[in-house]
């Protein structure tokens, strides 16, 4: 696999690959051997009936070169016309286009929700929390399903050796990691220490861990969706807890061993821990 910046298309090594397990199914979808068209993804999009947060027909366009002059911020485009500006052979905006076709319901609230605050703040230099919280999700969210409090309690705790060491058996039958952030994706071509994403816990029964990838996908697109209509998601950028990613079994054949969660640069123990 190539750098983002040189793509070059490998889609069974990306199917095969952890970190993509969340779009995963849509890979599938996908060319095999060539970069995926935006007529790939609109085909996509246009059979699941997906919607923006203005209830715009979702539809993935080029992007111009250069921002034509008074053309709407982003968000508001994709509220108000349903046109997501896309570059044709990127990573990052092949990852947020996947997104949007695997959490349909989350992104057209994010959407909503950023249109809202635009609309609120219009002429205002600074971004304001709420937009901060949307944004740091959207790039770097990872949803994560649990089924055993006391494990989400040492994710929340910043109990990292703990959690993916100590308990590493109950991590893998109780939890599932999936990626929603497509900054995140695209860091996973060629991840390193130190990635940290932010975590949204979804508490669920212990037999929706062994639900395929699709059906798991489509409870968190409700839960999240629902998590983040309400005023308090969007209160303060600490409501969702770090998570080295690398620290997940599996990621990286490196945190097969106790010692690799020894690193505080990488599983710093938090501001719960220091105060």
């Amino acid at each position: 696999m190539t750098s983002p910046g040189e793509p070059r298309w490998d889609r069974e090594w990306l199917r095969a690959s952890p970190p993509f397990g969340s779009v995963r199914p849509l890979l599938a979808l996908l060319p095999r051997s060539e970069f995926p068209a935006l007529e790939a993804l609109n085909a996509i999009a246009a059979a699941r009936g997906i919607v923006t947060g203005g209830g715009k027909p979702l539809r993935f366009v080029a992007s111009a070169a250069k921002p034509r002059p008074l053309e709407l911020p982003y968000e508001m485009r994709i509220f108000e016309t349903g046109e997501v500006p896309t570059r044709e052979q990127n990573w990052h905006d092949l990852f947020n286009a996947l997104t949007w076709l695997a959490y349909p319901r989350t992104k057209a609230v994010l959407n909503r929700r950023h249109h809202d605050e635009l609309s609120k703040r219009r002429g205002e230099a600074l971004r304001g929390t709420a937009r901060d919280v949307l944004t740091l999700f959207d790039e770097g969210g990872v949803l994560v399903a649990c089924a055993d409090p006391f494990l989400a309690g040492l994710l929340r705790g910043f109990r990292w050796k703990e959690l993916f060491w100590e308990r590493r058996n109950e991590v893998v039958k109780r939890m599932r990691f999936h990626v929603f952030g497509h900054a995140i994706l695209e860091n996973a071509l060629a991840l390193f220490r130190g990635v940290t994403a932010k975590a949204l816990i979804v508490d669920v029964r212990h037999d929706a861990i062994a639900q395929s990838t699709e059906s798991l996908n489509a409870v968190f697109d409700v839960r999240a969706a629902g998590y983040f209509a309400s005023p308090e998601a969007l209160a303060s950028t600490r409501t969702l807890a770090p998570l080295p990613v690398l620290g997940i079994p599996g990621w990286t054949p490196e945190n097969d061993c106790p010692d690799y969660y020894d690193d505080v640069e990488q599983f710093r123990p938090g501001r719960r821990r220091r105060t």
